[in-house]
């Protein structure tokens, strides 16, 4: 029987850039946004806050944009200061290379089993989801879904008993299958 694990993240993850006022590494993005009309150009910022000094950076999300060719719909999520459409930009691979930031999703994800109950079987066949491209170790989900030790994981899979179609060892953000044979 398949089993289903899933990776979701719990809240926004902190913005890796460097504060001009003390030089700290990491900004909280809070979900509120600054957006500014001139005539029928539009600007939209997503705001984060130093996490040592509380100085507050802008991420640009639109630039010199025509209003009408912006969709209400967008421009309704920006007022409402709309929490889901800033988790959506912090992960738009244009708006994180605009910005030159990266996230750092330490703390910011919890893996869902579904229960203990596949902990007891001989052979287990495993499907992981991501509810977002959170950058994980496969292993490192192994050994929090299964109650191990990384080095015992590791030592499964050099064993041939943790097999899979992807390389655990590296660091993955999409689904993927294993089996453990205990």
């Amino acid at each position: 029987m398949l089993e289903n694990w899933v990776v979701t993240p719990t809240c926004l993850p902190l913005v890796r850039r460097r504060c001009h006022a003390c030089a700290s590494e990491r900004f909280r993005a809070n979900g509120k946004f600054r957006v500014n009309a001139n005539h029928k150009l539009i600007d939209a910022w997503l705001l984060a806050l130093c996490t040592a000094c509380g100085e507050t950076a802008k991420l640009t999300v639109l630039e010199r944009m025509n209003v009408r060719s912006v969709r209400p719909e967008l421009l309704d999520r920006l007022h409402d200061n709309d929490l889901g459409l800033a988790a959506e930009l912090l992960q738009d691979p244009v708006v994180r290379r605009r910005n030159r930031i990266a996230l750092d999703w330490d703390n910011a994800w919890r893996l869902d089993t579904g229960g203990s109950d596949h902990l007891d079987r001989e052979v287990i066949d495993v499907l992981v989801r991501f509810a977002a491209r959170i950058p994980v170790r496969p292993v490192r989900l192994i050994a929090e879904g299964c109650g191990l030790a990384r080095a015992e994981v590791e030592r499964l899979i050099t064993e041939g008993k943790l097999v899979s179609a992807v390389r655990l060892n590296g660091r993955l953000s999409g689904d993927f299958t294993f089996t453990l044979k205990r």
